[in-house]
Parts: structure tokens; C-alpha cells; sequence
């Protein structure tokens, strides 16, 4: 039996392309894996605070020197990196927001990218403790970014999600992109289907 996290980033609720997609994904995936334990978490409905300098002095303070307040301060962040680790599998949906991520998931990466927690720093030679990992995206996005695009090299969200999941140690990253969603009903059908194809394909190779 195998852990999941599933997490959903987009503030549209029902309306979000990347929410259903991700849906479907989890509903084929218990299908076939029936035992699986399923852990949710909606950025919508409990958003992940934005980092302050209080967060961030109680970060760099050793773990046996914080204070009441500072431990009360990254409880939160806790609980999140705690969840990221014991899950086998990730499966995060996430819209694209002008070409990167929303600032929900930025902050959500700010508080499990945690050092002594999921990485760490001995003489700035950097170590990730995700190891084994498995962590799938699932994206919607308004326009294509392939060859002959007037958006070629513009995705700023690929790179803002693998490299700090990279960072903590994570070698098998993948990616589901659904798009050109905003660029009528013939290329946002295409990009439905396409995404739904890869979806049924990664289901039974995942």
C-alpha cells in the first residue's frame, strides 16, 4: 500500500481545468489501486501563509533555541513538510499564472523547502532527503509554448516547479501539461484530450 498527497492550487474551485484533470487522475489511480491511502490538502480552501521575517529568524534559529512563539511560528510549516515526507507519491495540480505558478504554491515551496527537513547545508554542499519520491504536476495553461509559438522559451512554470522538488532530492518528477486553453474551443478540447491521454497512460505505469 502506497501513501498519496494530493494537493490543489487553483483558486477557481470546480471551474479549474488542472482541479478536474488532477480528480480524474487520483480516480483512475484508486481504481486501480483501491488500498492506497489518499492525503488532500486545497490551497484554496486553507492557504499556506507567505513567508514574514518573524518566519524566517525562527527559521534559521537552531531547533533547541527557539522560543514558544517562534516553534508556534513554523508549527504550520511542520505539519506541511511532515505530510511532503510521508507521502510516496505527490500528485499537485497547478494552473499557470503570467507564464510561472500561483503565489499559493510559491508559498507552499517556501515552507517545505526547510533545511535540516528536507535538505541540508554542510559547508554549502546541499542534500535532499526526498529520495524514492515520485511527484507529478498537473498544469493548465492558456497558450503553447511548443516550437513555432509566439511563446517558445516563455514557460516559466516548469522550471519554478521541478528545481526546488529537484532540490530536496526528488529524481522522478513529471508533468502533465494541458494546453492552450485560452486559445479557442478547437485547441482547448485538443488540450484536454491530449492531457487526459498521458493521464490514462501514466495511470498504469505510475
Amino acid at each position: 500500500m502506497a501513501s498519496i498527497l494530493h494537493i490543489d492550487s487553483s483558486p477557481r474551485g470546480e471551474r479549474s481545468k488542472s482541479r478536474q484533470l488532477a480528480k480524474e487522475f487520483i480516480t483512475a489511480w484508486q481504481d486501480r489501486h483501491p488500498d492506497d491511502a489518499i492525503a488532500y490538502r486545497d490551497l484554496r480552501q486553507t492557504p499556506v501563509p507567505h513567508v514574514t521575517e518573524d518566519w524566517i529568524a525562527a527559521y534559521f534559529t537552531p531547533p533547541e533555541a527557539l522560543t514558544p512563539e517562534m516553534a508556534e511560528l513554523l508549527k504550520f510549516s511542520d505539519e506541511l513538510v511532515d505530510e511532503f515526507l510521508a507521502a510516496d507519491r505527490c500528485v499537485f495540480s497547478v494552473p499557470m499564472y503570467n507564464f510561472s505558478i500561483p503565489s499559493n504554491f510559491k508559498a507552499y515551496i517556501d515552507h517545505i523547502v526547510r533545511v535540516n527537513r528536507t535538505f541540508s547545508d554542510e559547508n554549502g554542499q546541499f542534500k535532499g532527503f526526498a529520495n524514492g519520491k515520485k511527484v507529478l504536476f498537473i498544469t493548465s495553461r492558456g497558450v503553447e509554448f511548443g516550437s513555432g509559438s509566439p511563446y517558445e522559451g516563455w514557460d516559466a512554470q516548469e522550471p519554478a516547479l521541478r528545481y526546488p522538488f529537484q532540490f530536496m532530492g526528488v529524481t522522478d518528477i513529471q508533468f502533465i501539461h494541458a494546453n492552450g486553453l485560452d486559445l479557442g474551443d478547437d485547441a482547448r478540447k485538443r488540450g484536454l484530450n491530449e492531457a487526459r491521454s498521458k493521464i490514462q497512460a501514466l495511470v498504469g505505469s505510475w
